[in-house]
């Protein structure tokens, strides 16, 4: 997968909407490119996350540790997702394993990359905020509607 291609995936992603190509060429050509093996095991569940993860070919399958040790599948990433986004932007804790279940490519975008492209260019730390803010805003109307239904 090329530059140009890379660019096209990130403008799909939700987090980077409204951001110029010049802007997303700068935090493609920045991030850090993996291969993985199928089988090969990207994080961890509980792990400390310093980066997101944006898959760009194969299959990632997402899993939670149940207490009796087993695993529960609770989905799958394809190329276009992005995994643990939130860990761009401050520290968090991973909430489910991925594992590749294909022979699979992902895109790092560090913390520390993420930081020095808001504090550089102050369109994409405004770009970013109003995102998050639309994002929040529909988590919490969800879980208000869902905490209505739960209640009648």
């Amino acid at each position: 997968m090329g530059l140009r291609e890379d660019i096209d995936l990130l403008k799909g992603l939700s987090i980077f909407d409204g951001l110029s190509d010049d802007y997303l060429r700068l935090l493609a050509f920045g991030a850090e490119r993996r291969r993985l093996e199928n089988g090969h095991v990207l994080f961890r569940e509980g792990a400390s996350a310093d980066s997101a993860f944006v898959v760009l070919s194969g299959r990632l399958t997402l899993t939670r540790d149940l207490p009796n040790g087993q695993d529960l599948v609770i989905g799958d990433a394809d190329p276009g997702s992005i995994l643990t986004e939130i860990a761009m932007i401050s520290d968090a804790n991973r909430h489910f394993t991925a594992t590749a279940s294909t022979e699979s490519e992902v895109m790092r975008i560090s913390r520390v990359l993420f930081h020095r492209m808001l504090q550089e260019y102050p369109e994409v730390a405004m770009a970013t905020e109003r995102r998050l803010r639309e994002n929040f805003s529909r988590l919490t109307g969800a879980l208000a509607a869902a905490t209505t239904r739960l209640d009648h």
